[in-house]
């Protein structure tokens, strides 16, 4: 599903990936361990296309994806891989339902079936009352669970998910740890994540380990 090879990146004269290697299988869920400062969300960020390697390759279901041009791989990005960040990066302007539809919208899909699968989706979250909220109207939770829609909304083969529970409280990191093992089962993503949370890394079929550039 997903393979690194040999990946390198370097932020002026500060290596931070000295020549990663990785292979995660379809349906695996995976957390990527590591101190402050190791590369953790580097890795992270490269796997998902959203900053490049300075040598190395990130494959995704056989997709060199650095070797696609700027359009195709953007395309590639939007139709293959979801997103859940810490901060939620919902829209503020936009309601909870409009934040889910807006990758669908991204990728002209038909509006009417955009807004019945963005309104199935919150309903699965328990978030059937709250579609028309807007982020600042929601719960910490909730923006989670938003959040989590959105990357599911085109049914990605992959979700990479930055410290996803770094701003919830233990009740909510409980719903987020049983939504992710939910994700794998409803819809069989292969989901990567960085943590600091020991709870969530448990949940996971593998912890890895970035360390001096390496896992």
């Amino acid at each position: 599903m997903i393979q690194v090879i040999d990946l390198q990146k370097s932020f002026g004269k500060l290596q931070v990936l000295k020549g990663v290697n990785l292979q995660v299988e379809k349906g695996e869920i995976v957390a990527i361990l590591g101190r402050s400062g190791a590369g953790k969300t580097t890795l992270l960020q490269i796997m998902g296309t959203l900053d490049t390697p300075d040598s190395g390759k990130v494959l995704i279901d056989g997709q060199d994806v650095f070797a696609l041009n700027e359009k195709d791989l953007a395309a590639f990005r939007n139709q293959h891989i979801g997103f859940i960040f810490q901060q939620h990066q919902l829209l503020p302007e936009f309601t909870a339902l409009e934040n889910v539809m807006m990758p669908g919208m991204i990728a002209r899909m038909d509006e009417k079936e955009l807004r019945q699968r963005a309104t199935n989706l919150l309903i699965q979250l328990g978030l059937q009352d709250r579609m028309d909220h807007k982020p600042n109207e929601l719960s910490g939770g909730e923006q989670q669970r938003v959040a989590a829609a959105r990357a599911m909304l085109l049914q990605p083969a992959v979700i990479l998910a930055d410290e996803p529970s770094g701003s919830l409280d233990e009740q909510n990191k409980k719903d987020l740890h049983a939504l992710l093992l939910e994700m794998r089962e409803k819809y069989g993503q292969t989901i990567i994540l960085v943590t600091h949370d020991n709870e969530l890394a448990q949940i996971c079929d593998r912890q890895l380990v970035i360390q001096d550039g390496k896992i």
